[in-house]
């Protein structure tokens, strides 16, 4: 049986257990275990290690106890909406550069030590919300500045990207962003179904 891992912040937690490994949260890693379960029985295990908060620099702390030492044989990665999110708050973010810098020193790690590994990095996102609110075009330009660093660290790593910026606003020109997001971070039922669908898109091509 193969382990695929889920790996990012809160839109990867999304309240999944911390004791029960079945237990996969609400979000896109249910509904990918959801869809990988029935078409293809016993075939995958499924584990969540997103933690709510996280920026890539949380999680190189945790590389060795929640990817390496697991040894999945898939693993994919969400972050980067805190590495901004965190610096306009709380002027505790990670600037654009050392963002692509940790996060390939993160990825160099991890294949060293699993060199068989099959990787998906998943573009971060932003659309219009209270998160954003009264900021958001700084808040996007600077997830921008991140998407394009996971597009360059992706290619660098030979993994597959997920782009996931322009499905979020192709979606709101069908219903607002509301009725993807709660607050322009975190998704919907219906936002997380469109990351699923991306992340499947994405397996695919491993």
């Amino acid at each position: 049986m193969k382990t695929v891992l889920f790996q990012g912040d809160s839109i990867t937690d999304a309240g999944r257990s911390y004791e029960e490994d079945s237990r996969t949260g609400t979000g896109y890693p249910r509904l990918v275990s959801a869809k990988l379960g029935y078409d293809c029985p016993n075939e995958y295990k499924f584990l969540n290690r997103g933690i709510s908060g996280n920026r890539v620099v949380d999680l190189l702390s945790r590389v060795k106890c929640d990817m390496i030492n697991l040894a999945p044989d898939v693993m994919s990665i969400l972050i980067g909406v805190n590495d901004v999110w965190h610096e306009l708050d709380s002027k505790n973010g990670i600037s654009a550069d050392k963002y692509e810098n940790l996060y390939n020193m993160l990825l160099e790690e991890v294949k060293e030590a699993l060199p068989d590994i099959k990787l998906m990095i998943l573009e971060p996102f932003v659309l219009g919300g209270d998160a954003a609110e009264g900021r958001y075009d700084v808040f996007r330009q600077e997830v921008e500045l991140r998407a394009e660093a996971s597009r360059r660290v992706a290619d660098k790593m030979g993994a597959v990207l997920v782009p996931l910026q322009q499905m979020f606003d192709e979606a709101e020109a069908k219903a607002p962003s509301t009725y993807w997001t709660v607050d322009g971070v975190h998704p919907t039922a219906a936002g997380h179904e469109l990351i699923a669908r991306a992340w499947i898109d994405g397996f695919n091509k491993l």
